[in-house]
């Protein structure tokens, strides 16, 4: 899950005036002993550090490819297999939770991936800062926080702000690809995105498009839709 504030939410009436919206919740977590193996050994290897200017990915990576940038992978089983199924591609991951961190890293090192690269900080800031102005072919939000309250819709990552950033960040022609399985949510995005300057919505129906074949389906989706719960599929391409 993505999209939080590293502090608790003020009660009405408290002192807002210094607090910033993160795209993540800080939260701890025990850590198994695989998922320790991947940040002792993997840090160093493929985690980056948040830089001051944009990062030449095509020297990180060694070469120069198609590059999916994912914002909250969890656990990280979905962006391991899209990297593992897709070698010619190269892919980033965002994440803040360390143990889920430590289960890509173990991942990453059992496989012995080379096309997957990990920030373990503020996907905000690292969209802000590490990443180059038309650079990214895909960027990948799936299942981000909903924020069910009204009053705390205001702290989804998906505002007319991050519609911008992302827009900026994807070459023309690339695509924000976004999932959910809260259905006022799906409604919120399209709302957001349909007037969002730039963007074409890939659905056909001008709604949600089918689930595509190229994002793993995960145990909580299985779990969801053995329960009668569905997922809504956003995709939005950059016109220019």
């Amino acid at each position: 899950m993505t999209e939080s504030l590293d502090t608790p939410i003020p009660e009405e009436g408290e002192d807002r005036q210094h607090r910033r919206i993160k795209s993540f919740v800080m939260r701890a977590g025990r850590m198994t002993e695989g998922q320790q193996r991947g940040l002792d050994q993997g840090t160093p290897l493929y985690v980056l550090p948040l830089a001051d200017a944009p990062v030449d990915f095509d020297q990180v990576f060694g070469r120069s490819a198609p590059r999916t940038l994912e914002i909250g992978f969890g656990m990280g089983h979905s962006l391991l297999e899209m990297a593992a199924s897709s070698p010619e591609q190269d892919f980033i991951g965002v994440e803040v939770h360390r143990p889920g961190v430590g289960a890509l890293l173990n991942g990453v090192l059992t496989q012995g991936l080379t096309n997957l690269r990990v920030y373990d900080c503020d996907a905000i800031e690292v969209l802000t800062r590490c990443v180059a102005d038309n650079s990214l072919d895909r960027l990948l939000l799936f299942f981000p926080d909903p924020w069910h309250k009204s009053r705390h819709h205001k702290r989804r990552i998906v505002q007319a702000s991050f519609a911008e950033l992302v827009r900026s960040k994807l070459k023309v022609g690339g695509v924000l690809h976004m999932a959910t399985d809260w259905e006022p949510y799906a409604e919120y995005m399209l709302e957001v995105m349909n007037v969002a300057p730039g963007y074409r919505n890939l659905a056909e129906d001008g709604l949600c498009v089918p689930r595509p074949p190229e994002r793993p389906v995960t145990k909580f989706e299985r779990r969801g839709e053995r329960l009668g719960h569905g997922v809504w599929d956003l995709k939005f391409e950059k016109l220019d």
